[in-house]
């Protein structure tokens, strides 16, 4: 049995965990509470959405379709089609949590969401692991 896709699984649970808390947050208007000051600066920032959408909602949907990707996986852990997808997806997310932690929050708005850097953190691992499950799966 190969394991990676289940490693997946529980990264995409506590990534839907984090920015749960975040939508829910935003959603009721209430700042989460951080160990950091720099929460309620970056929810409250023009950059915090785009398009009127909060960043946390769409961070949710991207945890939730990786959790659907990797039970997917689970099943079929060898189809070349659902391993390229999560390594492509986790990578997409990847840059992203690079932009938004590294240069809008630290650079533009000065100040740091340890939500989203958990966020980038389980992104972080998600692409490790997809890459992992992809190389160990192939076929010589």
């Amino acid at each position: 049995m190969k394991l990676g896709p289940f490693y997946l699984l529980a990264l995409a649970m506590v990534g839907i965990a984090d920015t749960l808390y975040l939508s829910m947050s935003v959603y009721t208007g209430v700042a989460p509470s951080c160990l950091l000051q720099g929460c309620e600066l970056v929810l409250a920032s023009s950059y915090s959405k785009i398009f009127g959408v909060p960043w946390a909602y769409i961070g949710l949907v991207y945890y939730v379709y990786m959790f659907g990707l990797s039970a997917l996986l689970a099943s079929e852990p060898y189809s070349k089609a659902l391993r390229a997808a999560a390594v492509a997806y986790a990578g997409i997310g990847l840059l992203y949590s690079i932009w938004a932690v590294f240069y809008i929050q630290l650079s533009v708005i000065g100040a740091l969401c340890q939500y989203c850097a958990i966020s980038a953190l389980i992104t972080l691992g998600l692409l490790g692991v997809a890459l992992w499950h992809f190389r160990t799966t192939r076929k010589v």
